[in-house]
């Protein structure tokens, strides 16, 4: 009885029972979780992805900013002619292109040195086909005519490089539309008309008396269709042309 008794209070080696873990309790169910691996030469490389990106962005806004200084025409210039001072301004476009601008710092060496190597119209930027440095030049098919004009054969504001077209006036002009025979070179219409020609480019341009106005004489120098050279000479000759200006398509 004594040694049931001590058995049933806890004897034996005198251990004491340690109670089982809760089935729910906070750690139940929970496995090892393994250290994180730090990768730090990933992020640097991100880090620099973005640095470059960056960098690009910001270079191209500061490209399409850029301006250069060239030259603009303000005034019409005949081919073969030097472009003067007073036909030149300064103004600004975008840097970066494929264009081969004139730089408006390359003035001096342009007036100097360099002709128009075709008819410069006023407003036009100038680039490097645009100018030339040989002293005769015309395009194929094209010759130099010359005119003495009166008062009342040409208007007012002629100056060189500007389009005019000639027609045949006076008695001769009666003569041709009477007869029905044309009068007019390659670019005439013939007829009544009485057009000799309606793309003359005047090279030069020299009002004697009376100012640039059209009413004193003048002595001027066109650029022709070789056709039409003939047919302008004698009327001018005869004193029985007329020049008219045509409106700028610019």
């Amino acid at each position: 009885m004594k040694t049931r008794e001590r058995s049933a209070a806890g004897g034996g080696s005198g251990r004491q029972s340690v109670p089982a873990p809760h089935l729910n309790g906070p750690g139940a169910g929970r496995l090892p979780v393994a250290p994180r691996e730090r990768k730090p030469a990933l992020a640097a490389l991100a880090v620099l992805l973005i640095l470059v990106g960056a960098l690009g962005a910001t270079v191209m806004v500061l490209r399409a900013g850029n301006k250069v200084s060239v030259i603009e025409v303000t005034d019409a210039v005949a081919v073969g002619d030097k472009i003067p001072a007073k036909s030149m301004q300064e103004v600004m476009v975008a840097d970066g292109t494929a264009v081969d601008y004139i730089r408006w710092d390359q003035r001096e060496q342009v007036i100097s040195q360099w002709r128009a190597a075709t008819n410069l119209t006023k407003g036009s930027v100038l680039v490097r086909s645009m100018i030339t440095q040989n002293s005769d030049v015309l395009a194929p098919g094209k010759t130099l005519v010359g005119m003495s004009l009166k008062a009342g054969q040409y208007p007012n504001g002629l100056a060189n490089g500007l389009t005019v077209a000639a027609y045949l006036v006076g008695n001769d002009a009666k003569s041709s539309s009477d007869s029905g025979t044309s009068t007019s070179g390659a670019n005439g219409t013939g007829g009544a008309s009485n057009l000799i020609s309606d793309n003359l480019v005047i090279k030069h341009f020299d009002a004697t008396s009376g100012g640039n106005f059209g009413d004193g004489s003048a002595s001027v120098t066109v650029i022709a269709d070789v056709a039409d050279a003939g047919p302008l000479a004698v009327a001018s000759a005869a004193g029985n042309v007329s020049l008219v200006l045509v409106p700028s398509k610019h």
